[in-house]
C-alpha cells in the first residue's frame, strides 16, 4: 500500500509540473496516454464526473483504438490539512458516438488507503443518441447502495432548450431512527435542470427535491444540497 501511495504522489507531482498545460498527451504504440491535473474524461454520458477536492490532484488515462480504456484519478493527494488520499481506478469500454448511436460501460473503484472502510465500487453505463443522452450508475458502499439515472435531452428544434433530469434511489443497510419514532431506510431524490440562450444570456431553472418530509429530512444523504424542494433561477453571461 505504501508503494502504491508513493507512485500516486509521484504521478501527481508530474501532473503539477505540467499545470500550465493541464494535460500531457502521448502515443504509446496503439495506446493514447493522457497525464495531467485535469480529469480527461467523464463516464455514463456525464453522470459520473471526477472531482477535484484537494490542492494537489491528478491522474492518467490510457485508451485503445478499439474503445477499451483504463486509468486512475486522484481527486486529493492527502498532503494538506485533514484531506485524505483518494484513488479512483476505472476500467471501461466506449463506442464513439457517430451521427446516431454511441454507448459506454465500466467499473470504478473508489479507494482510501488510510480509511479502507470508505472504499466503494460503482458500475456505470450510458447511451448517446444524436444529441440526447441516457446514463445509469449503481454504487455499492459500506452501509448503503445508490442507483442513479440521468436523462439529458437536447430539444434544439424548435425550443432551443437543454433539459436534464437526474433521479436516484438510496438504500441503507440499517434504518435511521427519527425523533418522532419513525425510521428511514430507503428514499428517492431528483433534480430537473432547464436552460436556453436568451439575449446573450444563458438562462437556467433548476428544481430539486426528495420524497422525505419533516423529521425524515434528518436522515437525508442524497445527491442534492438539501432534502426539501428547491427552485433556483440562474442567469449567466460570458466575460469574454
Amino acid at each position: 500500500m505504501i508503494g502504491r501511495s508513493k507512485a500516486v504522489l509521484a504521478l501527481l507531482a508530474g501532473a503539477a509540473a505540467t499545470a500550465q498545460a493541464q494535460m500531457l498527451e502521448r502515443e504509446l504504440g496503439d495506446l493514447e496516454l493522457k497525464l495531467g491535473s485535469t480529469p480527461s474524461r467523464s463516464m455514463a454520458q456525464g453522470l459520473v464526473q471526477p472531482e477535484r477536492i484537494g490542492t494537489f490532484h491528478g491522474g492518467f488515462d490510457l485508451t485503445h483504438p478499439d474503445g477499451w480504456y483504463l486509468g486512475n484519478w486522484s481527486p486529493s493527494a492527502g498532503l494538506l490539512g485533514n484531506s485524505q488520499l483518494e484513488l479512483n481506478s476505472y476500467l471501461g469500454y466506449q463506442r464513439a458516438s457517430d451521427d446516431t448511436l454511441g454507448y459506454e460501460f465500466g467499473l470504478i473503484r473508489y479507494s482510501f488507503p488510510r480509511l479502507e472502510d470508505l472504499d466503494r465500487h460503482e458500475l456505470y453505463a450510458g447511451i448517446g443518441l444524436e444529441d440526447s443522452r441516457l446514463g445509469a450508475a449503481w454504487s455499492l458502499a459500506p452501509g448503503r447502495s445508490d442507483s442513479t439515472l440521468l436523462l439529458d435531452l437536447d430539444l434544439l428544434h424548435p425550443l432551443n432548450l437543454d433539459m436534464s433530469l437526474t433521479y436516484a434511489n438510496h438504500a441503507l443497510d440499517r434504518p435511521v431512527q427519527l425523533s418522532d419514532g419513525g425510521s428511514v431506510q430507503r428514499f428517492n431524490d431528483w433534480s430537473l435542470n432547464l436552460s436556453r440562450p436568451w439575449l446573450g444570456l444563458q438562462v437556467g431553472v433548476s428544481y430539486s427535491g426528495s420524497d422525505l418530509r419533516g423529521s425524515g429530512c434528518s436522515a437525508y444523504s442524497g445527491q442534492n444540497a438539501q432534502c426539501d424542494d428547491s427552485l433556483t433561477l440562474r442567469l449567466e453571461h460570458p466575460l469574454f
